[in-house]
């Protein structure tokens, strides 16, 4: 086929990236090349226009065994033992067939686990959707959540927590990352690093058929009407064969007859192939007339841009084939060798006994352009100062029952009892906790997983709204008694061409690195989305945390008060909630309908202290429920603990308006009820920082005052009620 400028534009190559081809190759690439260096080549592979500034990001720690660059990042746990975690987007995928757009997502990142040799014990999700009275937006919500649960429930790994947000933005581009944790002995890492001249190349899960060709170059691409169409880009999946894969997989590694091991992902066959092949600097030669495939009359192109789940590609011992295929035969799974490696460097493919393509494997894993985007002030069209008039509350505690009704905070239980969070039988706290925990039994240590993110606050200051999530995530983690240390993020971004975009993504990769820096979280791995537009309209910047953090195996204190008479303790105090940062809050987005401002200042400092401190709280067994403020704020938070049977009294004296101090988002801040206030505050004097006892645990009733008016009352069976029938009811299903 004659490679004409249209057909460069149809696999989203410009005219200079065709031109460089040309170059690495010395000579025009044939059409099977061209789609190869397609899928290679765009944003979703090569991260081209985000990777110089990755390179910010801190990833050496104490605890990392294995940083950026495999398939997951990898950190040691105690014991000999290590976890393996990260996180990955499906994002236009889920636009466009939201069941198995999400189901595959799963898929996907269990499978980074268990190329590393690790069980997964653990999936997180978060998630993105337009408003709630959109049908299209129900639509895509009720098929993302029925998708992951598809997938999770059948694969058999607990979905443990998550985080699901709504804003207009998301209405055109949801966005759908799931986070996945596994586990195994530090002796039985696997890489995805071919090597050995001769080894056989070996092919093993499900067939190859037609879906997902071009998935990878989809999800480097606005949505355009057309999008709609795309169905056929969309893989289909089969969690009860990845089971079996993951056994069988597991089981292999045990013979020690595989030398590298890399699942296929976005670019399928393509990418396993020469990132194994350029990792290890040897060549990779496939014969695709070997490949299973489950459709007629596939072309070599087809089969190499497939991303059919379920598959994995693997080196093995030359001469120990036949114990690795006695293992997937076990298991009812195809397993083929279908090439060599060899000394070259190339990645070569035969179909028919012709060569088809001939690429260095460097070229297509490791050249890649690497663009340094002009950017400029990042976009915002939200005004800077707040309004001339901020108007006063009429009814405070109707505030307060709206705010817990809405959709960002109400609670999620809808979304997540259709999830089995319990499987394996490792889960100790789950969702709707501040952190997710998972034991390790044979460690006597427990893990704690936060995921977070903030668009609003992100729109409105990359740079501090990135730093405020890493901080969410790690007093979520602190709260639940854990230390952090180390994490993976997904950074869910528009159009990188358009300069106030790429502002955005540069500002908000190096608030992460400096916070992530300074909280002792390294990153690990993840995923960069890009293009998250539709029609010319991207999402808010929207840059999600998963941290890791450890502790000694132990049950966290609720986040619901237990009884009456405890006392009281907002840790770190009160805080300013200013005019100028108020328009950031959810306080704004659902009472006021407006947006202005900056997000929520942090000081990392007295943010880490806080943590610290209420680490020493759980230790000393003096929390009886802990929860921290975030979203909400001080009202919501308080709401949130009188969810069960038990309210509170509560007399702040603030300086601030009524409005300002309930509803204000200022961080470093948690929520403890105890029997020994006195003991609390020592603690925290030590700590330097502060600690007020704001009232105590009472029956049936949430009141909230200062020394003369009250504020909010409300009945604690009105604020469950209010919180749990929001979703269903807007989701039409009570």
């Amino acid at each position: 086929m004659t490679i004409t400028p249209e057909l460069i534009e149809q696999h989203q190559l410009t005219t200079d990236e065709f031109q460089k081809i040309v170059s690495l190759l010395g000579r025009e690439p044939s059409y099977t090349e061209l789609g190869v260096f397609s899928v290679m080549w765009s944003e979703h592979c090569s991260y081209k226009s985000s990777r110089i500034h990755l390179k910010k990001l801190p990833t050496q720690g104490k605890y990392v065994v294995q940083g950026p660059g495999e398939n997951a990042g990898i950190i040691g746990i105690g014991g000999g033992w290590v976890a393996a975690f990260k996180i990955e987007s499906h994002n236009h995928p889920s636009y466009i067939e939201p069941f198995q757009g999400a189901a595959t997502g799963v898929g996907g990142i269990l499978r980074d686990i268990f190329t590393m040799g690790a069980r997964p014990i653990a999936v997180m999700d978060s998630l993105r959707f337009g408003p709630l009275d959109n049908p299209r937006n129900r639509r895509i919500l009720d098929g993302v959540v029925s998708g992951i649960a598809h997938y999770g429930n059948c694969f058999g790994v607990p979905t443990v927590g998550g985080e699901c947000v709504f804003e207009d933005c998301y209405s055109g581009n949801p966005l759908v990352n799931v986070f996945a944790l596994g586990v195994c002995k530090e002796n039985e890492i696997f890489y995805a690093r071919a090597s050995g001249i001769g080894n056989p190349v070996i092919y093993v899960g499900a067939k190859t058929g037609r879906d997902g060709i071009h998935g990878a170059s989809m999800a480097s691409a606005e949505f355009t009407e057309e999008s709609k169409q795309k169905r056929p880009n969309v893989q289909v999946g089969d969690p009860f064969l990845e089971k079996l894969l993951l056994e069988a997989c597991i089981e292999a590694m045990k013979t020690g007859a595989i030398v590298a091991i890399q699942d296929m992902g976005a670019a399928g066959l393509t990418s396993s192939s020469c990132e194994m092949g350029s990792r290890g600097g040897v060549g990779i030669d496939l014969d695709l007339d070997r490949v299973p495939q489950r459709e007629s009359g596939m072309t070599a192109y087809e089969m190499l841009l497939s991303e059919s789940q379920e598959r994995m590609l693997l080196v093995a011992e030359k001469g120990r084939e036949d114990e690795v295929f006695q293992v997937f035969r076990k298991w009812a799974l195809d397993a083929v060798t279908i090439g060599v490696v060899t000394d070259d460097g190339k990645l070569r493919i035969r179909h028919h006994g012709a060569v088809v393509a001939e690429i260095p494997n460097k070229a297509l894993a490791d050249e890649a352009p690497r663009y340094h985007r002009p950017y400029s002030a990042p976009y915002r069209k939200a005004p800077m100062g707040p309004p001339t008039h901020i108007p006063a509350s009429k009814d405070l505690s109707a505030d307060l029952l709206r705010l817990v009704g809405s959709p960002d905070l109400c609670s999620k239980r809808w979304i997540w009892e259709q999830y089995d969070y319990t499987v394996r039988t490792n889960t100790i706290t789950g969702p709707g906790s501040d952190a997710a925990v998972v034991r390790v039994k044979e460690t006597g240590v427990s893990i704690a997983m936060s995921l977070d993110g903030n668009g609003r606050y992100c729109y409105l200051d990359p740079r501090e709204g990135a730093k405020l999530a890493v901080a969410e995530c790690c007093r979520n983690l602190a709260t639940a008694g854990a230390v952090p240390v180390a994490a993976t993020n997904n950074l869910n971004f528009g159009n990188p061409e358009r300069p106030e975009i790429m502002a955005q993504l540069v500002e908000a990769i190096e608030g992460i690195a400096e916070a992530c820096a300074y909280f002792e979280t390294p990153i690990t791995g993840g995923n960069v989305s890009l293009y998250n537009e539709t029609l010319g309209e991207g999402i808010y910047p929207t840059p999600v945390l998963g941290i890791v953090g450890l502790m000694k195996t132990a049950i966290p204190p609720p986040v619901q008060f237990l009884r009456v008479g405890a006392h009281v303790i907002l840790l770190g105090g009160l805080r300013e909630n200013h005019a100028l940062r108020f328009g950031s809050t959810e306080y704004a987005k659902v009472i006021l309908n407006q947006l202005w401002g900056l997000p929520p200042q942090l000081d990392m400092a007295y943010e880490k202290r806080v943590h610290a401190c209420i680490r020493e709280v759980l230790e000393s067994g003096l929390a009886e429920s802990a929860h921290d403020l975030s979203d909400g704020g001080l009202g919501v938070a308080l709401a949130e603990c009188c969810t069960g049977e038990i309210g509170a009294r509560i007399q702040l004296n603030a300086a601030d308006r009524a409005e300002f101090t309930l509803f204000g988002e200022a961080p470093s801040r948690i929520l403890v009820s105890t029997a020994d206030p006195d003991r609390i505050h020592e603690i925290a004097l030590r700590f330097d920082i502060e600690s007020v006892t704001i009232g105590a645990t009472m029956g049936g009733r949430l009141q909230i005052g200062d020394e003369t008016i009250p504020w909010i009352d409300v009945a604690t069976t009105d604020l469950k009620q209010m919180s749990e029938n929001t979703l269903p009811k807007l989701l039409h299903t009570a």
